[in-house]
């Protein structure tokens, strides 16, 4: 089974079960504060490459749901600016696997990836009132 490094958002209860399905599938998981990682340019896109910008966004952050932020407006320049300047725009987990990178929860690429057992957990992070994560 794998050692994955799994970025998430401390007490997200999403990345939770995330972190539960890989260890119930035998892997090794560790788990890194996304919010706290000194990131770089070079680091953070190792995760986000090639994926368009807009899909390197966290789409529960308040202010895109708010629309004040719209990630489909983004170059890629000005949102890897703002995604380092604030890490909570940016789409949660990061999970690496050795030299691999992926960002976000893709429950069916992340089976044919490393291998999941019946996890079906869904890429959100809901809270008890029905809320998501930002």
């Amino acid at each position: 089974m794998a050692l994955v490094i799994f970025y998430e958002k401390p007490g997200c209860g999403g990345n939770a079960r995330q972190k539960k399905a890989m260890e119930e599938s035998g892997h090794q998981v560790v788990a890194c504060d996304l919010l706290s990682e000194p990131w770089t340019a070079d680091s953070l896109m190792a995760f986000l490459d090639p994926l368009p910008p807009a899909q390197w966004f966290n789409r529960a952050h308040p202010r895109i749901k708010a629309g004040e932020v719209q990630p489909e407006t983004f170059t890629a320049e000005a949102a890897l600016a703002l995604l380092l300047a604030e890490p909570l725009f940016i789409r949660r987990p990061l999970l690496q696997v050795g030299d691999a990178r992926r960002v976000g929860w893709d429950e069916a690429a992340v089976e044919a990836w490393i291998g999941l057992k019946g996890a079906d957990v869904g890429e959100g992070c809901p809270k008890n009132d029905g809320h998501t994560c930002p």
